[in-house]
């Protein structure tokens, strides 16, 4: 055959690379992953430098079997997985799997767009795989082994029937976060305050709001904490005042509506540069399309590969529209910067130019991995007008976003000017802002801001023009409103994001993984975009925290991806990096372990495990095959509670039944399991609309969106969100 051989990840990628290398080349796609460890077993060789045991994932033969028979007959192979850590590590299995089987010269080659001159450019520019990044991904995938290895039995043997339980070194932090969060809010006392917006209008009749400022000199705020001492107020009252009853508002107002003159004391005017903001950045994308597009962050990443792979332009081809969009780099190439500038001045003006070009810098600029750009559109010649006819609805509202985002970040600064008017009445001094565009800059294509900043409490309104220092206004009217001070707020997807962002945890790649993991384990719920812990979600954060305090810590998980970086860097062995790691685990694992008796295996004396079955958790000795003894996990563990029996009797056998949790929720299933497998499924006791026969059982979305269905199918598919009797309904705690 004697053709070139390229590998990459995804077959749509294939399909696109192929286009633009013509007959003499062949590319393949590996579909993700080769390699992995044992599902079975730890897989890591923990007293021979951490080494981990990699095997060829089940089901991917035929994909093995077919690179090792191209790669045989080619005459140079080129590894051009995606060009990170991941892909990196990808490629080592392929060279791995490969190594002997052909006679061609292996590179590795990276793409960080899909389009023609930059595969070429890459097919004539390769290199050999970088082994830092590799150990750097080998010692995340071995870290977060051993934590899920070693730590979610503990939940398991804690929480017997919750279902499927586990630990992991990110997404523990993570529900961690959430559940302190919402521990704030539970504790949250809120604190009453007033404020009085008075209405002036001018001799011309124009109106508008500000808001009692100061009192005697004090300024206006919120008491601190409703349960000041009295010293501690008695200082506070010293520099400022609050207005904390009605009573006191009553007061204050009535002094005021008798002053019969109310002048203008001060007026300012000051000019404010508002900068653009950075290209995008895995993150900041994912951010941003949550909060104005409402995609989750696992849309949105499923999406950008889409776009980053290569969309079908009609004559165009099949055209990659972005850069890759796993990066958190804010750098941009010179070529397409001068670019956007060319573009700026031909469609918005030359006074929308900055005289330089616009050069950003990462705020942890520690944590970042500047293998490649920002988030950007690989060519300006594919407007979303051009593109917008082969894209898909929310296809197009993405890469629309990344394009504005992009432009914009290369615009001039918007000038907005304040100005801010100070009314006096004797003792009493009101306060009003307004903000007007004086430039638009960049604005003209991109505001990152939703809210109205109109609040008519005399801040961010509209300020009359002509005002003038003592000029005097009529007081129109005096509102009096009521507030009360708000608990922290509930994270959601993008905030969550934000939060791990700025701690140093997590990293591109892994942001939407961590989210789909702590609401498929149904340890948060999602709704209205809140991130709410569940029942389950508080007593596994409990657990863990009290067990594993220093390893399920924010400080110490942004410590050891900074290690994991440092690898990456080349600048620390992977060994050293593991040791640093299981040193504290270990101990920690240890002292845990040994507060907690071991069952014993009534037949043989050897210690009994927990294993997975096909319904559940349960015990086995450790001693199989030569004994195959088995227990339910019901004895196991101090801290289980009773069982909640239906108070019916299991068909199969005659025990009791009790309540379950399984991956899918409630459930009845035999006190007896695993010696009897009896399972029933929970019902509403609504009889189904449409075949009259089932009845309607609570389920859970893959996104843990709880919806009925009928107790019959797949024979009757009748489904709903809401049951047709409300007082019958089931809440989300409770399932």
């Amino acid at each position: 055959m004697n053709k070139n051989l390229i590998l990459v990840e995804s077959p749509s990628k294939a399909k696109t690379i192929n286009k633009y290398l013509g007959k003499d080349f062949i590319v393949e796609a590996t579909v993700g992953h080769l390699k992995n460890l044992p599902k079975t077993k730890l897989g890591v060789d923990i007293e021979k430098g951490f080494k981990p045991s990699l095997l060829n994932i089940r089901g991917k033969g035929d994909v093995i079997k077919k690179i090792k028979e191209l790669a045989s007959k080619s005459k140079q192979v080129f590894i051009a997985t995606d060009p990170d850590r991941e892909g990196e590590a990808i490629a080592q299995d392929i060279a791995d799997i490969i190594d002997g089987k052909t006679n061609a010269k292996i590179h590795r080659v990276l793409f960080h767009e899909i389009t023609k001159n930059s595969v070429k450019s890459a097919i004539e520019n390769p290199h050999e795989i970088n082994t830092n990044l590799v150990n750097s991904q080998r010692a995340r995938r071995v870290m977060d082994r051993i934590i899920g290895y070693k730590i979610s039995p503990f939940l398991w043997k804690t929480l017997v029937d919750s279902g499927s339980l586990s630990a992991g070194r990110v997404q523990s932090v993570a529900l961690r976060l959430i559940c302190e969060r919402e521990e704030a809010i539970d504790k949250f006392i809120p604190t009453e305050y007033w404020n009085l917006i008075a209405v002036f209008k001018t001799e011309k009749g124009d109106e508008f709001h500000a808001k009692l400022y100061e009192v005697e000199g004090k300024q206006l705020k919120i008491q601190p904490k409703p349960e000041m001492t009295d010293k501690d107020w008695e200082e506070f009252l010293k520099t400022n005042f609050a207005i904390n009853s009605q009573s006191f508002a009553n007061e204050l107002a009535a002094r005021i509506e008798a002053k019969d003159k109310f002048v203008i004391s001060d007026l300012t005017k000051k000019e404010n540069r508002r900068n653009p903001f950075p290209p995008f950045i895995t993150s900041t994308l994912q951010v941003e399309a949550s909060r104005k597009l409402g995609f989750r962050p696992k849309k949105t990443m499923m999406l950008a590969q889409n776009l980053y792979e290569g969309i079908d332009l009609g004559s165009e081809g099949i055209t990659g529209l972005i850069t890759y969009m796993r990066t958190d780099s804010t750098r941009l190439n010179e070529e397409i910067v001068s670019n956007a500038r060319d573009f700026i001045e031909q469609n918005f003006g030359r006074e929308n130019v900055p005289a330089k070009p616009k050069v950003y810098e990462q705020k942890n600029k520690k944590h970042v991995q500047d293998a490649h750009e920002a988030i950007r559109p690989t060519s300006l010649k594919y407007t979303p007008e051009f593109v917008k006819p082969f894209l898909s609805a929310d296809q197009y509202k993405l890469y629309e976003l990344i394009w504005k985002r992009f432009i914009a970040c290369q615009m001039e600064s918007a000038v907005m000017e304040i100005t801010t008017v100070l009314i006096k009445a004797d003792e009493f001094l009101f306060r009003a802002s307004g903000t007007a565009v004086k430039f638009p800059g960049f604005l003209t294509i991109y505001d990152e801001t939703i809210e109205d900043n109109n609040d008519n409490n005399g801040n961010g309104g509209l300020i009359p023009v002509g005002l003038k220092i003592n000029q005097q206004l009529e007081l129109k009217e005096l509102k009096k409103n009521q507030s009360f001070t708000k608990p922290p707020a509930r994270y959601t997807e993008s905030s969550l994001i934000k939060e791990l962002e700025s701690n140093g945890i997590g990293r591109p790649s892994t942001y939407a993984i961590i989210m789909g993991t702590i609401l498929d384990r149904n340890y948060v719920n999602q709704i209205d975009r809140k991130l709410i812990p569940t029942t389950l979600g508080k007593k596994v954060n409990q657990i863990l925290v009290q067990n594993f305090p220093n390893i399920i810590d924010v400080d110490f998980t942004a410590k050891m991806e900074d290690e994991l970086d440092t690898i990456a860097d080349g600048n620390i062995e992977y060994e050293k990096v593991l040791n640093d790691f299981y040193e504290p685990f270990s101990k920690t694992l240890h002292e845990v372990e040994s507060k907690i008796e071991k069952p014993k295996c009534d037949k043989c004396g050897s210690d009994m495990e927990i294993k997975v079955g096909k319904f559940g958790k349960f015990l086995a000795c450790t001693n199989y095959p030569e004994c195959k003894n088995i227990k339910s996990l019901k004895e196991y563990g101090e801290n289980n509670s009773e069982p909640e029996y239906t108070g019916d009797t299991c068909p199969k056998c005659g025990s009791r039944t009790v309540y379950r949790h399984g991956k899918f929720g409630r459930f009845i299933g035999c006190e007896k399991y695993p010696e009897c497998d009896f399972t029933k499924v929970v019902t509403t006791g609504i009889q189904c609309p449409k075949c009259g026969e089932g009845e309607l059982t609570a389920k859970r979305t893959k996104r843990g969106r709880i919806f009925f269905g009928c107790s019959r199918y797949p024979d009757c598919d009748y489904a709903t969100w809401k049951l047709p009797k409300k007082e019958e309904t089931v809440s989300e705690e409770e399932y």
